[in-house]
């Protein structure tokens, strides 16, 4: 029993690192392209062309990801993911034509979505909630300091090159401890409510051609969509639409991600007790409000709050929908759901920003509006799939809907 424990706190530890190391690529470009597109003499708007690439490559690998982690084990799909994504960093830092940008785009994206499913998917079945929160948390750890040190060595002497550099040469020393640590994936038992589905008065039989395993892949898609676009747009309408300040505009947007990694972290302290249904619930509702006051205020002190509800709102709704998964969906079913959930949220990242961009050519407070239809949408999506698949036990606190 000892042994188990401290399997499963070391493999836990790793998993953290893992999903801080997915948030380092994620805000790079964006810091290093003015001097990258100048050094390869690319053209400025080709950086929108290698995002959209790299997510839906994404989007393809966590999409295809269940039948493969169910087949070969999350730990190895992690370690060889973990390699690819290190290898294609390296290929940027050493690229000298945009041909091998693309190329090294099918690894990274591959990679990405590839370890984003299975980390995921392995936590949903082998921890608690708690956990499940505090992973995405780090996440926003690792999309803050990968554009930091991104940014103090675009500003040196190694410049963008040398930042790509560190970032790759740190994955592939995580995937060296995904090798040394293998035998650790197979140590850690299921959580116990997940364990003990098969006893319950009712456990969950849905697989997926269910409504509900589409619904929770388009929930996804949704949520994220919103999400990306109030952290694309919101400066925007502040500084064009509103006459604020860049500095207090970005402020702002800082606050919003802030908000969604501080509210995960409390989310991590509460879950337990309260549950992820109730928690992305009610944080969809708070959003909601947030998303309205945002929408109506005449000054900058009322959109900053608007905007700070917005993200603890949406703090709990994506780690919850995964982590309730093995409660919703048959065993078999589970890693696929999960790998449909967030190949949902690459989608969505690629979708509703850019169509944004087209709105705001209109009016760039119509899509403070758009956000509110969404949210409200994403609102009704979820109660729709909490009444399609209801709890399989209320015998405990820890598993009340």
């Amino acid at each position: 029993m000892r042994s188990t424990r401290t399997a499963s706190f070391l493999l836990l530890v790793i998993v953290y690192l893992a999903f801080i190391s997915i948030g380092l690529p994620d805000g790079t470009l964006g810091v290093a392209w003015p001097e990258m597109h100048q050094s390869l003499g690319l053209p400025i708007g080709m950086a929108g062309l290698l995002i959209l690439v790299v997510t839906l490559l994404s989007a393809v690998s966590s999409f295809v990801s269940g039948p493969i982690i169910n087949r070969f084990g999350t730990g190895p799909v992690v370690m060889v993911s973990g390699f690819a994504t290190g290898l294609a960093l390296l290929i940027y830092a050493q690229a000298n034509h945009f041909y091998w940008i693309l190329l090294a785009a099918a690894p990274l994206g591959f990679g990405a979505g590839a370890v984003d499913a299975g980390l995921n998917g392995f936590v949903a079945r082998h921890y608690s909630g708690r956990h499940m929160n505090w992973l995405h948390a780090c996440w926003g750890i690792g999309a803050t300091g990968g554009p930091l040190i991104m940014a103090y060595a675009a500003a040196s002497a190694i410049g963008w090159r040398g930042g790509y550099l560190i970032i790759g040469l740190m994955q592939l020393s995580l995937a060296l401890v995904f090798v040394l640590t293998l035998p650790l994936w197979r140590a850690v038992p299921p959580r116990p409510e997940v364990a003990e589905e098969s006893h319950l008065r009712n456990p969950p039989t849905l697989g997926l051609r269910s409504t509900a395993a589409w619904l929770s892949g388009a929930i996804s898609v949704l949520y994220v969509a919103l999400e990306a676009t109030v952290g694309l747009w919101a400066g925007s309408i502040l500084v064009e639409s509103r006459g604020v300040g860049v500095r207090e505009a970005g402020q702002c947007v800082t606050a919003y991600y802030g908000s969604i990694t501080v509210g995960r972290i409390l989310v991590g302290f509460a879950v337990e007790r309260t549950g992820n249904r109730r928690l992305v619930r009610g944080g969809a509702v708070l959003a909601l409000a947030g998303a309205v006051i945002f929408a109506v205020s005449q000054h900058l002190a009322g959109m900053a709050v608007g905007l700070v509800l917005v993200g603890l709102g949406f703090a709990p709704v994506y780690p919850g929908l995964i982590h309730e998964v093995p409660r919703r969906f048959a065993p078999e079913a589970v890693q696929s759901v999960i790998g449909r959930q967030v190949s949902g949220a690459y989608i969505g990242m690629a979708s509703l920003p850019p169509l944004a961009g087209i709105i705001a050519h209109v009016s760039l407070e119509a899509i403070a509006h758009v956000l509110i239809g969404g949210i409200a949408l994403l609102i009704g999506a979820v109660l729709w799939l909490d009444r399609l698949t209801p709890p399989p036990s209320a015998d405990s606190p820890s598993r009340r809907g």
